[in-house]
């Protein structure tokens, strides 16, 4: 979840890693540091507390002009250690070693004991530092920074994505992963290494991404990479097809502001090339998706956070619509609790970045298993944002959301592009299992053509959904109610409004209150309904009423033709028309983002950075 940039190169590297740490703070921003070899040849590090900005203040209060042409920089997510300048990396050994991580060493406690017992002071409470003694101790006794690296990375139990600089060896940087993301910018005369593209495309497009276990050994002129076994490999030089531009904020005053004005053009890309006029084209998925799919029986989907949500609109879909099993499970439950997996299978793993820690290890739980089974026909299919990412690797097939990238910590475009997603998987798949008509495809087809211009709708309610928003400035709760597929919308309505205006909001079926919510009801908690115009319709209206009766104060986002009649209690805001059973969810989804938008601009929080949250969980 930390971030981390660095380089080695002909010319100052400290402005690119300050600009590469900004790309990057969506990733981590409570401390932030940097360390570069000098012009005197000496290891010179800077930290501070709190946001990048706090970096070039402490660097510009002690230092006239910093140049170096090799080095490292991390913007910090803290796990273990509170947010601190002892605990900001880079961390330094003997002011030869410096090191930047990303991830978690999960035996660092034994390894920081018998360190101690060598001598070694510890200047931190974080589980990194072990790294930089480690690797000095192997350095002063090998010589050589790639085997000292080698060496020390062989006793780290977890996971890490590592940058490496030696005193003694400028212009050179080594650079290794195991679990956690790590990506090198080629250039002319000069090379990085970031952990995602975001960070380097002022510099460069060109990438090659470490597969697990690479050693990256990097000059200025040259790159060599060995896999785990140690063995020198060739990796793709991939040219990244984003432009710096879509990390711009542009006239938008937050990242998250801008990410939801551009879902509609992100389902157009999600689209594009994937459905003719009357269908989707079952390749979308892979070359071997028909083969796949004909052989699958259910539908096991993993995933975290917003992306579960995603995968519990789909099980509606799935089951309702093609008849088709599925179940639907928070990665990191799934993966302990020693679950039972059936032959026939399509595994379904669901992440923005393609880097979720937990996702990923239920995926290779799930893998490892079927093989200890001998079971012939599972098949894995990735749903992400980012290619090259870990799931894509992992899985048998791939399907790229097209979200562009996502720098505001809650996710909005990138939920919307798995919904649509999901809902071309659906459609193959009935397709295939002779479940859905050519009839009722070409009318699902029809309406995600429709779909945004349905969301371009929706974005026009905006200013009455910043009034709405003024009736939350004072309050700590909120219930978000639902029924059908808007049930997982009101839990992401729910969560959307937990993590950026920090007010505790729970989403439950709208037939559930009388089961124990109604018991929080009052005229201090709001209570958001989400009323689309379909078969629970007249069933939702009682439920309103409900709360009506007991104080509540009711917003409802509805379809032009649910009719809900609002009086005194009632604020009743219609967001959309027209919709049908696959576009509603989505449509919907969007007034309640805006909505936790408005409400947290209105609480003053920190809209794309929300506290004690980062953007890629790539730890447990």
């Amino acid at each position: 979840m930390c971030g981390i940039v660095g380089g080695v190169a002909e010319r100052n590297l400290v402005p690119i890693l300050l600009a590469g740490l900004k790309r990057l703070e969506y990733r981590g921003y409570d401390s932030s540091g940097l360390a570069v070899i000098d012009e005197e040849g000496e290891l010179v590090r800077f930290r501070a507390e709190g946001k990048i900005k706090a970096l070039e203040q402490t660097i510009a209060a002690q230092c006239a002009t910093l140049y170096g042409q090799t080095g490292i920089a991390h913007t910090r997510w803290a796990t273990h250690g509170r947010p601190a300048e002892r605990n900001a990396h880079p961390h330094t050994s003997h002011d030869l070693i410096s090191v930047v991580h990303n991830g978690i060493i999960e035996n660092y406690q034994p390894l920081k004991s018998n360190l101690m017992t060598q001598g070694i002071a510890f200047a931190s409470e974080t589980d990194s530092e072990v790294i930089a003694h480690s690797v000095c101790l192997a350095y002063q006794a090998t010589k050589d920074l790639k085997e000292a690296v080698v060496t020390s990375v062989a006793q780290f139990q977890g996971a890490y994505a590592l940058g490496i600089v030696a005193k003694d060896q400028p212009g050179r940087l080594i650079a290794t992963r195991k679990g956690s993301p790590l990506v090198i910018g080629i250039g002319i005369g000069e090379h990085f290494i970031a952990s995602d593209v975001t960070a380097l495309l002022p510099v460069t497009q060109n990438f090659i991404f470490l597969q697990e276990g690479d050693l990256a050994d990097i000059y200025r002129d040259q790159v060599t990479i060995y896999n785990k076994a140690g063995e020198p490999v060739e990796r793709p030089v991939v040219q990244s097809s984003l432009n710096p531009a879509a990390v711009e904020l542009g006239n938008h005053r937050h990242f998250m502001h801008k990410e939801i004005f551009d879902q509609p053009q992100a389902v157009i890309d999600t689209l594009q090339g994937r459905i003719t006029d009357k269908e989707v084209i079952t390749e979308a998925f892979g070359f071997q998706a028909a083969e796949l799919f004909d052989q699958i029986k259910q539908v096991q989907i993993v995933a975290c956070g917003t992306s579960y949500h995603a995968g519990l609109v789909a099980k509606y879909w799935l089951e309702d619509i093609i008849r088709l099993p599925c179940q639907v499970e928070v990665a990191s439950e799934y993966r302990y609790r020693n679950p039972v997996l059936q032959d026939h299978t399509l595994v379904v793993s669901l992440s923005q970045s393609g880097e979720t820690a937990d996702t990923l290890a239920a995926l290779q739980l799930i893998k490892q298993r079927a093989q200890q089974l001998d079971f012939k026909h599972i098949a894995s299919l990735c749903i992400c944002n980012v290619a090259e990412s870990s799931l894509t690797r992992e899985s048998d097939m791939t399907f790229l959301t097209h979200a562009g990238p996502e720098i505001g910590v809650a996710s909005t475009k990138a939920f919307t592009t798995q919904l649509v997603a999901l809902a071309l998987l659906m459609m193959v798949l009935g397709k295939r299992h002779k479940t859905l008509s050519v009839k009722r495809e070409a009318a699902i087809v029809a309406g995600l053509k429709k779909l945004p211009g349905l969301i371009q709708n929706a974005l026009t309610h905006e200013a009455a959904i910043q009034q709405l928003a003024n009736s939350f400035a004072d309050k700590h709760n909120a219930l978000f109610l639902g029924r059908g597929t808007m049930y997982p919308i009101a839990l992401e309505g729910a969560l959307k409004l937990k993590e950026i205006s920090y007010i505790h909001a729970e989403a439950y079926p709208a037939g559930e209150l009388k089961h124990g919510p109604l018991a929080l009801v009052d005229e201090m908690i709001p209570v958001v309904a989400i009323a689309p115009h379909d078969d629970l319709l007249e069933k939702l209206k009682s439920n309103l009423q409900e709360v009506n009766a007991r104080g509540g104060q009711m917003i409802v986002f509805e379809d032009e033709a649910s009719n809900i009649q609002s009086d005194g209690s009632f604020k009743v805001l219609k967001t959309t028309s027209n919709v049908g059973r696959i576009t509603a969810p989505i449509t919907f989804n969007i007034p309640l983002q805006l909505l936790a938008y408005h409400v947290a601009l209105i609480r003053g929080t920190d809209v794309d950075q929300p506290r004690n949250l980062a953007k890629s969980v790539t730890v447990e």
